[in-house]
C-alpha cells in the first residue's frame, strides 16, 4: 500500500520531471547564503527609526504646546466672534456662522478629503462652545498648527497628530470633515492613555458589602468598581476584597495580580457576585487591604499604592488601623460615597485627608465615570512636578482600527501645566498623540526571506506581541486593547517561557528549538525545528526577534530570459500570490500578461534592483512548466515565489487553496516533513462525495472490498479520515475520527498511536451568555462615554444591536498528532458484552496509519460519546491561568509617587479638581474619530 501510494504519487505529480528540469539548467542557477541575523538587525533598525521618529515629533508638539500654553494670557472677554477655527462638524459645505476651508482634496493616505492648510477642532455636545476655557483654549491651540504641518514635512508618512485637551476639545492635524456617528455604526477608536497619566500603581478596592449598601447603592457600588477597574492598566496591579463582619477577597485571586484584560474580567464578574449583608467593620475590611498591599511574594508595580473604598458612609474613622499600617502616609486612601443618603460623610472624607488621598460623592449613575477616574489627577501631581524625568513617550498596546483597517500602535506623550499659578501649575493639560500602522512596520521586515515558516515578531516588556503572525483579533467592538501574551500566540511549553523571560530582559543570541506548531488551517499539530534569533533591546522598549526554520540559510537565483516566458505560456493554470514583487510594477488581474511584464521589466533592471524581489517569480514559473502528463483528474505545483500551477488548464476553476503559498495550510506543513503529506479535503456536511480526497479514490485495497464486518480506514497524522471501505463513510471523507468512531479513536489515543493536545484562542467572538431574569445579581451594559456624549447613539441603539451581538472569548481546540516513533498498534476496544480487535500500521514516509478493525456495527452497544476535536467556548479563562505563577515582566523603570514640591489643594467634598483631564476627556481613553476607510484623531465623540 506504502509502495503503491509513493509510486502514484512520484508519477503522477510530476516531481521527477522538475527535478530534472532543474538539473537540465543547473548553470542557471545560483545558491546565495540567506543571513538571518542580519535580516533581523535591519529590520530592527528600519522599525527603531521609525517609532523614534514619530517620537520625536510627539515631543516636538508636547513641548511647543507648553510654551504656548505658558505665554497666553488668559481672557475672560472673549466672544465666539473673536476666534476663527474650522469646526469639524460644519462638513465640508461653507457655512456663514463660521470658516469652511475650500481646498478639501481626496488623499490617498486618509482615504477621505483633507486639507493641509489648516487644522481642525471637534467639540464634543455637551461642551458649550462659547465657554470662556473652550475660546482661551481655542486661541492658544491655534499655534500647534505650524507644529503640525513641520512635524509633516519632516516626515511625509505621519498620519494624524492630534492634540486633546483637558476641556474635551481636540485639535487635530490636516483638517477633515467629521462624519455623522449616528449614521455609521461604531466608528470610534480607543486607546489607553493611563500609563501616561500617572506612575504604576498597587491597588486594592476594598467594598463595603453590609446590609445598609442592599439595592440601588450595591448595583451602583458593582459599576463603579468595574469603572475603576478599566482605569488600570497592564503596568498596574489590583485585587478587589469586600467587607461586613469579615473581610474576604471577591475572586479567587489571593494576591494583587496584573491588570490585565483576563484579570480585569474576572475580578468584573467577581463584583457582581457580592451580596450586601451583615454590619459594616471598617477596622476589619482596612486591614485586610494593608495585609493584601504587604504582600510581597509576588509580582508588584512597587510604585503608587493606592485603596479605594466604596461604602454609603458610616461613623468609624478606623484611626487605629491607619496608624499601626500607614503611620508614614506610604499608602494613599481615596474613599468613595455612594447613593442618596443622609450619612455623615466626616468620617469617610477624614479618611482621605489623613492619608493623602481624595474624596468623592456617587449619588447616582451619572457620577460614576467621572467620579472613578479624579484620582489620576492626584496620582499625577508628583508626575508634573518632576519635570522632564517624567516625560516618556508610551506606547500603548495593539488596538483594531474601527473600520477594519487594521492593528495600530499609538503614541502618547502627556502635556503639563508649567505655569506657577496654584493649583493649576500641578495638572496636566492634555495629550498628545500620534498613531503608526502595523502594516507600516511590517512593510520593513522582510517576510518573503524568512521562508513559509519563518515569520518576524516583537514584543513589549509585558511579553504582549505588538508583531505576530497569530495576532489576529476579530472583536468588532474595539472597547479593549489587544493584548495577545507571546505564550499565548504560541503554543507554550518550557523552553519557550525561558526564552521569553530572555527576551524581555533584552538577552541576545540564538536558540534551537523542537516544538509543536500549529497548521494554518489550525486542525493539525506537528514538530518542527526553529532557530530563534534576538537582537539587543531598543530605545524604544520592543524587542524584536525572528523565528526561522532549518530550510531558508540559502536562497537559490537565476536567469533565465525569454526561455521563461516561452515555458510559462504552454502549460496549465496558474495563480500568482498577491504580492508587491516590484514597487512600481503593479499585479494584473490577467496571470500571463502580468508574468509576461514581470519578465521583460527584470530584463531590463539589474539582477539586484532594490525595486524587485526578482528571485521569486522568475525562478518558479520557469522551472514549474515542464510538467508531465500521466491521466490523473488534476495536479498541482507551488513554489516560494508565489507560483502555483494546476493542471490540466481546467481544474483551475475548482481551485481552492489561498494563491499565497506563505498562508497556504498543505504548503507549509510540507515544509517541516521529508514525508508524503496526504490531506483529505476538508469535510462540510453538504458536501458531496465527490469533493473527498481524489488519491483515496486510487487506493483501495482488496482485503477490505466488500467485507461488511471489518472496518479498513486510512487516517492521517490528525485523525481525519482519509479512505474506508465502507460506503457509509464515503461522504465523511475528511471528517475527525473521533466522531465517527469515538470508541476506536480512544483507543488509539490510549495506545499512543495518537496524542492530543488543547489550544487556546484568546482572540474568538462567541455569542454573549443568555442573562437570567431571576432576582439574582447580573451585569448591565452601562454606555461609554464616546455613547453617552453620542445623541445619536440612543436613537440607533437598536439598530446596533446585531453589531455588539458577538463578544470576545476564549475558545479552544484540540488537535490530535503523532508522537510515538512505533509503527505497529494493536488492541482491544469494547465492554463488557461485547468487543472489536484492532490493528494499525502506520504507512513509511507519509503521514498516514491503516487500521483494520472489527466493524463498528457489530458492537453498537460500547459505543461512546464523539470525541470533540472543534473549536468551542472554553469554560475557563485559559489553561489554568488562577494558580499558574505570574508570567515574568518588566515594569517601568521610573516610579513617580511623591513629591517634596507637591502641594495639597484640599481633598474633595468641598470642590473638585479643575479643569480635570479625565472628568471631560474620559479618563482611561483617549478617542480617536475614524471616517470612511482611514484612521482618525482623537476625540469625544458628539
Amino acid at each position: 500500500m506504502q509502495k503503491d501510494l509513493i509510486s502514484l504519487t512520484d508519477t503522477a505529480s510530476g516531481m521527477d520531471s522538475l527535478i530534472e528540469s532543474y538539473h537540465n539548467h543547473r548553470d542557471r542557477f545560483k545558491v546565495e547564503s540567506n543571513s538571518p541575523t542580519d535580516l533581523v538587525a535591519k529590520a530592527a533598525e528600519n522599525i527603531e527609526k521609525l517609532l523614534l521618529t514619530r517620537s520625536q515629533a510627539l515631543k516636538r508638539l508636547a513641548s511647543e504646546a507648553e510654551k504656548y500654553q505658558m505665554e497666553h494670557e488668559w481672557r475672560d472677554d472673549y466672544t465666539e466672534d473673536e476666534i476663527i477655527y474650522y469646526n469639524s462638524k460644519d462638513g465640508i459645505n461653507q457655512t456663514n456662522k463660521r470658516f469652511v476651508p475650500d481646498d478639501f482634496q481626496d488623499d490617498p493616505d486618509f482615504k477621505r478629503k483633507v486639507s493641509y492648510n489648516t487644522t481642525a477642532v471637534h467639540i464634543p455636545t455637551d461642551i458649550y462652545n462659547g465657554s470662556t476655557i473652550v475660546l482661551n483654549e481655542l486661541n492658544w491651540t491655534e499655534a500647534l498648527e505650524d507644529v503640525f504641518r513641520k512635524n509633516k514635512e519632516e516626515d511625509p508618512s505621519l498620519l494624524w497628530q492630534v492634540f486633546g485637551s483637558a476641556t474635551g476639545l481636540a485639535r487635530f492635524f490636516p483638517a477633515s470633515p467629521w462624519m455623522d456617528s449616528s449614521k455609521t455604526q461604531q466608528k470610534i477608536d480607543l486607546y489607553d492613555v493611563h500609563p501616561g497619566a500617572a506612575s504604576p500603581k498597587d491597588m486594592l478596592i476594598l467594598v463595603d458589602a453590609s446590609g445598609s449598601v442592599s439595592g440601588l447603592t450595591l448595583k451602583l457600588i458593582r459599576t463603579s468598581v468595574s469603572e475603576m477597574l478599566e482605569t488600570l492598566s497592564d503596568d498596574d496591579y489590583v485585587n478587589v476584597v469586600s467587607f461586613h463582619e469579615t473581610a474576604k477577597v471577591a475572586a479567587c485571586f489571593q494576591n494583587l495580580v496584573q491588570a490585565n484584560v483576563r484579570n480585569k474580567k474576572i475580578l468584573k464578574v467577581a463584583v457582581q457576585g457580592i451580596t450586601a449583608k451583615g454590619i459594616t467593620n471598617y477596622r476589619g475590611g482596612f486591614e485586610k487591604a494593608f495585609e493584601q498591599l504587604a504582600l510581597m511574594n509576588a509580582s508588584r508595580a512597587n510604585c503608587n499604592k493606592i485603596i479605594m473604598l466604596f461604602t454609603d458612609g458610616g461613623e468609624e474613622k478606623a484611626t487605629e488601623i491607619f496608624n499601626k499600617y500607614n503611620s508614614d502616609k506610604k499608602v494613599r486612601i481615596f474613599t468613595f460615597s455612594v447613593g442618596q443618603h443622609n450619612y455623615d460623610k466626616g468620617p469617610i472624607q477624614s479618611m482621605a485627608c489623613e492619608n493623602r488621598g481624595y474624596y468623592y460623592e456617587i449619588p447616582s449613575i451619572g457620577a460614576i465615570r467621572i467620579n472613578t477616574q479624579e484620582y489620576l489627577d492626584v496620582l499625577g501631581r508628583p508626575m508634573v512636578k518632576a519635570g522632564q524625568k517624567s516625560k516618556q513617550v508610551q506606547w500603548t498596546n495593539v488596538y483594531l482600527d474601527a473600520l477594519e483597517l487594521g492593528l495600530v500602535i499609538t503614541g502618547t506623550l502627556p502635556v503639563f501645566n508649567r505655569t506657577n499659578t496654584r493649583p493649576q501649575s500641578q495638572l496636566i493639560l492634555g495629550v498628545m498623540a500620534v498613531d503608526v500602522s502595523l502594516e507600516d512596520i511590517k512593510r520593513l521586515t522582510p517576510r518573503f526571506t524568512f521562508g513559509p515558516n519563518g515569520y518576524y515578531f516583537a514584543i513589549d516588556p509585558n511579553g504582549y506581541v505588538l508583531l505576530h503572525p497569530n495576532l489576529q483579533p476579530k472583536n468588532p467592538k474595539f472597547q479593549e486593547p489587544v493584548t495577545l501574551d507571546f505564550l499565548d500566540a504560541e503554543l507554550e511549553d518550557e523552553v519557550k517561557v525561558e526564552i521569553r523571560q530572555k527576551m524581555i530582559d533584552g538577552e541576545t543570541g540564538d536558540h534551537m528549538i523542537s516544538t509543536l506548531v500549529k497548521s494554518q488551517d489550525e486542525v493539525r499539530l506537528l514538530l518542527g525545528n526553529r532557530l530563534r534569533f534576538s537582537i539587543p533591546e531598543t530605545l524604544t522598549n520592543v524587542h524584536q526577534h525572528t523565528v526561522l526554520s532549518s530550510r531558508v540559510f540559502f536562497l537559490p537565483s537565476c536567469g533565465l530570459g525569454s526561455w521563461g516566458l516561452l515555458a510559462f505560456e504552454e502549460h496549465g493554470h496558474t495563480f500568482i500570490a498577491p504580492r508587491d514583487y516590484c514597487k512600481d510594477l503593479k499585479p494584473l488581474k490577467n496571470n500571463t500578461a502580468f508574468l509576461k511584464e514581470f519578465l521583460d521589466y527584470i530584463d531590463r533592471k539589474t539582477p539586484n534592483n532594490p525595486m524587485c524581489e526578482s528571485h521569486a517569480p522568475r525562478n518558479d514559473a520557469t522551472i514549474t512548466s515542464p510538467s508531465t502528463q500521466h491521466g490523473v483528474l488534476a495536479r498541482f505545483v507551488a513554489t516560494d515565489g508565489g507560483i502555483t500551477r494546476v493542471y490540466p488548464k481546467s481544474a483551475g476553476q475548482y481551485w481552492t487553496e489561498n494563491a499565497e503559498t506563505y498562508e497556504s495550510s498543505f504548503y507549509k506543513r510540507n515544509l517541516d516533513n521529508d514525508l508524503y503529506i496526504f490531506t483529505p479535503t476538508p469535510w462540510s456536511p453538504t458536501a458531496a462525495y465527490e469533493n473527498g480526497t481524489c488519491v483515496c479514490v486510487c487506493v483501495c485495497v482488496c482485503v477490505c472490498v466488500c467485507v461488511c464486518y471489518v472496518d479498513c480506514v486510512i487516517l492521517d497524522d490528525g485523525g481525519f479520515l482519509v479512505m474506508s471501505n465502507q460506503d457509509n463513510y464515503m461522504d465523511q471523507i475528511g471528517r475527525f475520527f473521533g466522531v465517527m468512531d469515538p470508541t476506536l479513536m480512544l483507543d488509539l489515543v490510549n495506545s499512543s498511536l495518537y496524542t492530543f493536545n488543547k489550544t487556546f484562542d484568546y482572540q474568538s467572538l462567541c455569542d454573549p451568555e443568555k442573562e437570567t431574569r431571576g432576582a439574582g445579581p447580573r451585569s448591565v451594559y452601562v454606555p461609554t462615554i464616546a455613547d453617552m456624549l453620542n445623541i445619536g447613539w440612543w436613537a440607533t441603539a437598536e439598530d446596533l444591536s446585531d453589531s455588539m451581538s458577538k463578544e470576545g472569548c476564549i475558545t479552544q481546540q484540540t488537535q490530535y498528532f503523532f508522537e510515538s516513533s512505533e509503527l505497529s498498534f494493536k488492541g482491544t476496544v469494547g465492554c463488557d458484552n461485547c468487543s472489536r480487535i484492532y490493528h494499525a500500521e502506520k504507512l513509511p514516509r507519509t503521514n498516514l496509519v491503516f487500521i483494520i478493525a472489527d466493524a463498528r456495527h457489530t458492537c453498537v452497544q460500547c459505543e461512546g460519546s464523539p470525541l470533540v476535536q472543534d473549536e468551542q467556548p472554553s469554560s475557563s479563562t485559559g489553561p489554568e491561568p488562577l494558580v499558574e505563577p505570574a508570567r515574568y515582566r518588566k515594569g517601568p523603570t521610573n516610579c513617580f509617587d511623591d513629591n517634596t514640591k507637591e502641594q495639597d489643594f484640599g481633598c474633595g467634598g468641598a470642590a473638585a479638581l479643575s479643569p480635570s483631564l479625565w472628568t471631560l476627556v474620559g479618563v482611561q481613553m483617549l478617542l480617536l474619530w475614524t471616517m470612511s476607510g482611514n484612521r482618525s484623531p482623537a476625540h469625544v465623540p458628539s
